[in-house]
Parts: structure tokens; sequence; C-alpha cells
């Protein structure tokens, strides 16, 4: 299943794959976001670097929405990855999760 990673993202992008959820929600499955402070001064409020049960990394992100998000509100978030499968495959495991 997706869990948290601290494995590094870099190289990892957006490939048309969202999962709406709220930010709670996601705080109860994966731990606190290793990035961001729900500001909303910044792109994003909330940033998670997980991986897939079979250790593929991918992220997890608000995209512009700037303002502060309420932690029961339900939003699009953004899944990045190195490629369109590594994102649809943390989509199925968080959609397990959750």
């Amino acid at each position: 299943m997706a869990k948290l990673s601290n494995k590094s993202a870099t190289g990892t992008s957006f490939h048309d794959v969202t999962i709406q959820t709220t930010p709670q929600k996601l705080i109860d499955v994966l731990g606190e976001p290793q990035f961001g402070d729900n500001s909303g001064r910044d792109k994003t409020n909330f940033d998670w670097i997980c991986e897939t049960k079979d250790g593929k990394v991918f992220t997890i992100y608000d995209w512009k929405y700037y303002r502060p998000l309420q932690m029961d509100e339900i939003i699009d978030f953004h899944i990045g990855g190195h490629s369109g499968s590594v994102t649809l495959k943390a989509l199925q495991e968080l959609k397990e999760i959750l």
C-alpha cells in the first residue's frame, strides 16, 4: 500500500492524475505532509512524498488554490510521478486506503 517515503522526488511530474479527498483524510492514512504550511501563500499547501508497495516514488499535493484549505474540504490533489503508469498505480493504492 501507499506510504510515506524518504526517497527523493526529483524528476516527478504531473501526468493528469488526481484524487478527490480532504487534507485530513490524507493525514489520517499517510501522516503529516513533509512540506507545506496551509497558509495559501505558495502554489501548494500540502506536499507528501510517498512510494507504492513496489517502491515507486510519487507525490501528492494540492495545486494553486492560493488560500488556506479547510481540513474537511474535498479538493483535487495532484499525483506526480516519474511516469503516468506510476501515478495510476499510486491512485489505485490511495483509493484502497482511503
